[in-house]
Order: structure tokens, then sequence, then C-alpha cells
């Protein structure tokens, strides 16, 4: 797949390592996750920001390895947190998971998720 980083020098860097726009140039596979909340396959549900945050991105290779794709097949990640704190922790978490900045992102600040517990949840978009 050819992702070309789209970042026109008119307008400010992002503000990490992501991109303005991906431009991918051929007809592709494509799989659209649905969010992904911070809770296990036993429903536990950790307090913390971080394991939530992990339990996501493990969600989302799950999913990802089921339709034979990886974290390098995703285009477009999209974050939620409940609190503005949750963001560095958040784009921490995703850096593990991900490489470069060959793919766009938005993070989205929310006043809550279906249940008061979740602080965090994550869908993406991939190309294989």
């Amino acid at each position: 797949m050819n992702r070309i980083p789209v970042n026109p020098p008119s307008i400010r860097e992002p503000f990490a390592r992501y991109s303005h726009g991906l431009l991918v140039e051929a007809p592709q596979r494509m799989l659209f996750a649905s969010g992904q909340l911070g809770i296990g396959p036993d429903d536990a549900i950790p307090e913390d920001v971080e394991a939530q945050a992990v339990l996501c991105f493990e969600n989302i290779r799950a999913i990802l390895a089921a339709a034979a794709m990886d974290f390098s097949h995703v285009v477009r990640f999209t974050g939620f947190v409940t609190d503005r704190a949750h963001f560095p922790v958040y784009g921490a978490v995703r850096s593990r998971y991900v490489s470069g900045n060959a793919y766009a992102s938005t993070l989205v600040i929310v006043s809550g998720f279906t249940r008061p517990e979740f602080k965090v949840e994550v869908e993406v978009t991939a190309i294989a």
C-alpha cells in the first residue's frame, strides 16, 4: 500500500506523531473498527486510564489480526478521553503500538461513555 503523509507547509505542523492527511493511492481492503473500550474479555475494567488504553489497543490488535492486518495497516485513529489529563497517557500508549506519522489522528474530550467507569475509547480505520 502506498501511503503518502499530507502535511502542507502552509498550516501548523501536527501536535504529535501523525499527519494532517493521508493519501492512499490504490484501492485496497478496508477495515472500519468500532470504538473499543478499556474492558477485558472477563468484563474487568481497570481503574487506571493507561491500563484501559492498553486494553483498547489490544482489542484493536485482535480485530486487525482477525482481518489479517496489523497496526501498520491503520490509516486513521480516533481517540476519545473523558479528561484532558488523559491525553498524554493515550498518546504514550498509542506510540507503543505504532511508529512514524503515516496515519491521521483525532482526539476528542467527551463528557462520558455508556458506563461511568470507562475513561478512553479508540476506533481505527485500516487499509491493506
